[in-house]
């Protein structure tokens, strides 16, 4: 008995130790499909939600702002797509839509004399027709009975009933019988119901039948789209009576708002490249052939019109374009504008977002800009922006405010900067530097070491006229650092007695004048830093162009376009302190 006791207690030890050991094992199951349900969630509940007005508040579901009850929107969050500009934000979709991000492209005019404009496609006015009654009558029957229906001409729109239509068929049918004897009457009595807009077949046909026909077709006598339907049946409609509106969209206008400066680069005939966002990837040309020869009081802008063929109806009224006039001027005189709703500010400080373009998630760049005056709805650049860029004009506030709540840089949180704060006229001085240092560039280029030795004097000769009184503190001590080197690689240039040796000297040049640039600024539109990460046995080598494509003066024509764009500089925008580093060997560059 006692030993069955004990054998008792054994089981009962043996199942409590069995149950443990089957628990533990179970354990780490459910916590790993509790995590996995977790990151499948992962949107929802580590999504959180901020008012656009109120970027303070942060709460973990939507819903409205506690503080002025606005709908709140989704914090975007930073995403590993490896945009390494620290001035970009990444935005969800999700958080595009809530915060209603619209775009348009700057317009103005670039450095080709290409002009940028934005405007929609409306129909031509010369191709809108109405269809009237002819005569008194009741409709009886319609068919055509909504707007957007497609008609042609000679196609049935209505039936209608008319006593005066009923007598003027007796008359031709009596004439008829007597045209022979009365040719006159019958004449008479059949142009009567062409004025009416009866066709010959219809026509023939009472007189053949010798019946009056009680109702009488209406036909169209255009073709196109109803835009409006102004009859419904049982309607009574009295002589000239509008049926229908049509308009035919075969042939549209394009129209396009230019202001007062961008007016000098348009003329008659100008062809006109143009896309729109409803069809993207394709490409529209058109011609310019009306510019209007008055000014809008209140947008200061004048209506620019092309016109365009719409064989494939794919193009619709109301629809937004992207247009570039390619103008026989040269230059940038023309100023840039961009709506005033693209704009924050700070103090002094403006910004506004650019859409990042070719990027896989939605990516808006912050950028300081300089607002010149304000004409209507619009502020004219002063500096900051190039003709062509993408800028965020409606939802601005709403990615600044993320950005902020996502600790990137905002309007409220600048970035440092290395750039210091010179006079213009100083700036005009280095200018006039750099000018001369494009011309020992393209030298080397065109492989012509004589050229860029000979050049090397106009380099030396702007450095030597450059006013240091125009510079105090920290920027008089730069300025004398970069003074040096720019004398010292000069020298240097000066000395090679072959070409190879003149371009390990440019480098240093080019470094001397990459520095200048980025801590001064040029008064140029903009520039390039680029790179050629072949030059000098794989070290690569850095240099700065007035020109975007490439042209190598490491290599010369042997390999002209080796290199990529490293950076843009802007005339106005700062260098980011950031930026100075950014050495990084890519090894995606052309050949």
């Amino acid at each position: 008995m006692k030993k069955l006791l004990e054998n008792k207690w054994i089981k009962i030890a043996g199942l409590i130790l069995l149950g443990v050991a089957l628990g533990w094992l179970v354990k780490p199951s459910g916590e790993t499909s509790q995590e996995a349900g977790h990151d499948h969630l992962g949107t929802l509940t580590d999504q959180l939600w901020t008012c656009s007005m109120h970027p303070q508040i942060k709460l973990n579901e939507p819903g409205d702002c506690p503080i002025c009850g606005m709908d709140l929107i989704p914090v975007a969050s930073n995403s590993s797509s490896g945009n390494s500009n620290p001035l970009a934000f990444e935005m969800t979709p999700e958080a595009v839509a809530m915060a209603n991000v619209s775009t348009t492209i700057v317009g103005g005019t670039d450095a080709k004399g290409d002009l940028f404009l934005s405007g929609k496609i409306q129909a031509d006015e010369r191709e809108n027709a109405a269809i009237t009654a002819k005569f008194p009558g009741r409709i009886e029957k319609l068919y055509v009975t909504f707007t957007g229906e497609q008609v042609r001409v000679g196609q049935r729109l209505a039936s209608i009933y008319s006593p005066e239509l009923l007598t003027a068929q007796r008359e031709l049918i009596e004439a008829v019988k007597t045209k022979a004897s009365f040719p006159e009457l019958y004449q008479a009595a059949k142009e009567k119901l062409k004025l009416w807009k009866l066709n010959d077949a219809q026509i023939s046909e009472i007189e053949k039948s010798g019946q009056v026909k009680d109702k009488i077709d209406i036909l169209a006598e255009f073709s196109g789209v109803v835009t409006q339907r102004n009859i419904a049946v049982g309607d009574y409609v009295s002589t000239g009576q509008v049926l229908f509106n049509v308009v035919d969209l075969s042939r549209l206008w394009v129209l396009m708002d230019a202001y007062e400066s961008d007016l000098p680069f348009i003329k008659v005939g100008n062809e006109v490249n143009f896309n729109v966002a409803g069809i993207p990837g394709e490409n529209f040309k058109a011609k310019v052939t009306y510019i209007d020869p008055m000014i809008n009081p209140n947008t200061r802008a004048a209506s620019i019109r092309a016109e365009v063929l719409n064989r494939q109806s794919n193009l619709k009224p109301e629809m937004f374009v992207t247009a570039r006039i390619q103008s026989t001027q040269k230059g940038s005189q023309a100023k840039l504008s961009i709506p005033r709703t693209a704009v924050l500010w700070s103090g002094k400080r403006s910004v506004v977002y650019l859409k990042v373009p070719n990027s896989e998630i939605p990516t808006y760049e912050m950028r300081e800009i300089t607002l010149g005056s304000r004409v209507g709805d619009n502020y004219q650049i002063e500096s900051g922006l190039q003709a062509g860029e993408e800028i965020v004009t409606n939802g601005v506030f709403a990615i600044d405010a993320a950005a902020q709540l996502s600790g990137n840089f905002s309007m409220m949180n600048r970035p440092e900067t290395r750039s210091l704060e010179v006079s213009s006229a100083f700036r005009d001085q280095i200018t006039q530097i750099a000018d001369a240092y494009f011309r020992v560039k393209n030298g080397l280029v065109s492989d012509q070491l004589n050229q860029s030795q000979k050049d090397l004097t106009e380099v030396k000769k702007a450095v030597s006229q450059v006013d240091m009184k125009l510079v105090e503190g920290k920027a008089h001590d730069s300025w004398m650092k970069v003074q040096a080197q720019l004398n010292a690689a000069v020298g240097n240039m000066e000395k090679a007695s072959s070409i190879d040796e003149a371009r390990k000297g440019f480098s240093s040049l080019s470094e001397a004048v990459l520095e200048m640039t980025e801590l001064f600024g040029l008064n140029k539109e903009a520039v390039y830093k680029d790179y050629c990460p072949m030059a000098f046995g794989n070290q690569g080598a850095f240099w700065l162009s007035e020109r975007k494509d490439i042209t190598n003066p490491y290599f010369g024509a042997s390999m002209l376009t080796c290199g990529e764009v490293k950076q843009t500089y802007l005339k106005g925008q700062a260098v980011l302190a950031t930026e100075q580093s950014k050495t990084t060997i890519s090894t995606s560059h052309n050949h």
